[in-house]
């Protein structure tokens, strides 16, 4: 963390020593430097500054004062957040998929920690890195072939056809189903298939595993009959049964409990099921995903009141005394730990126009 001197605002400085980064280290830094040159979105984080000295690398981007949504959840909700807060950060990283995708590329790297939330209350979708272009000799393609260098980490996100790697390839719908993964993270505190091994979870997905909203465990759409919901809009019953089973004991052992089995409105479980369908060509696309029942509810929130109410009890970094610990810990995705520092009235001054 870092102050513009003139401004006097805190910004997020990524140092990295590209002496020490492997060539898919660089590869990846070199396109997210060139993808924050060319995109212009006021959900994507891209970066304000990028210079060089020596062999260290500098990019200097908004500080983030919430951190990730992933940081959120490990700090303060634990068993999950509220629908309206999914809601908001969803609706955010959907404008972001949407102009990605009219754009001609694909993000292939949605996750709870690559979305991100500034102390002004913006949502902003990182991750760069991952981006991935669908223009060929000038055309947007439906598909494409390239394998994701990504740790085995992002797996429990990847669509089945990504993972799949076969002649039929992936497109832009492998976003929203990785995005369908999210609203689970988000919902219960835990991603699905992270339990399992690579192998493991690779067959349940191209089996055509489903992933329901509560803590229950992965089953074929053919044998739970699809995803049901009460017209009174919450859960249909199968997580009550299920709640207080081994599978969740198991899974959630070192985190406290919940009391009682979540319900969720029948519009979330309606948006999860659209997502997760295992044929991309039946997932809708971002921009009609925007237009859902899901996330008439984000109007509701437009005031700077509201917003703290879904936040409390999470408070940004910047906001506490200069004696007090960061609640929360701005984004660090780089391949080295950043240097940490705040700029002095006796240092260089950074011009970020």
């Amino acid at each position: 963390m870092a102050r513009h001197t003139p401004s006097r605002q805190l910004v997020a400085v990524k140092n990295t020593n590209l002496d020490e980064c492997t060539e898919d280290e660089l590869l990846q830094l070199m396109n997210e430097v060139l993808l924050s040159r060319l995109f212009r979105h006021p959900n994507l984080l891209t970066s304000r500054l990028v210079f060089s000295s020596c062999c260290q690398l500098w990019v200097l981007t908004p500080l983030m004062g919430y951190g990730s949504a992933d940081s959120l959840l490990r700090t303060f909700f634990p068993d999950g957040m509220s629908e309206s807060l999914i809601a908001y950060l969803l609706h955010g990283v959907l404008k972001a998929l949407q102009y990605l995708h009219l754009m001609g590329y694909v993000h292939r790297g949605v996750k709870a920690s690559h979305i991100l939330l500034s102390g002004e209350g913006r949502v902003y979708l990182s991750g760069l890195h991952s981006v991935y272009s669908m223009m060929r000799d000038g055309k947007k393609v439906r598909t494409v072939f390239d394998m994701p260098h990504h740790s085995p980490a992002l797996l429990p996100w990847l669509s089945p056809e990504l993972l799949r790697q076969d002649l039929h390839g992936y497109g832009v719908k492998s976003d929203i189903y990785s995005l369908g993964i999210v609203v689970c993270e988000l919902v219960s505190g835990r991603v699905p298939f992270q339990d399992m091994p690579p192998t493991q979870m690779l067959l349940q997905k191209l089996r055509g595993s489903h992933c329901c909203l509560l803590d229950v465990a992965p089953s074929p759409l053919g044998e739970l009959g699809g995803l049901k919901v009460s017209r009174s809009g919450v859960d249909s019953g199968i997580g009550e049964s299920v709640a207080t089973g081994s599978l969740t004991h198991t899974a959630t052992a070192e985190r406290p409990q919940s009391p009682a089995p979540k319900n969720h409105s029948a519009t979330l479980h309606n948006l999860v099921q659209l997502c997760l369908q295992q044929q991309p060509d039946c997932r809708p696309s971002a921009s009609t995903l925007l237009t859902h029942a899901f996330f008439k509810q984000v109007k509701r929130h437009h005031t700077r009141d509201s917003f703290l109410s879904l936040m409390y009890p999470a408070v940004p970094l910047g906001v506490s005394s200069p004696d007090d610990p960061p609640v929360s810990c701005p984004p660090t995705p780089s391949c080295h730990p950043p240097t940490s520092a705040i700029a002095h009235p006796t240092e260089e001054v950074w011009d970020f126009s």
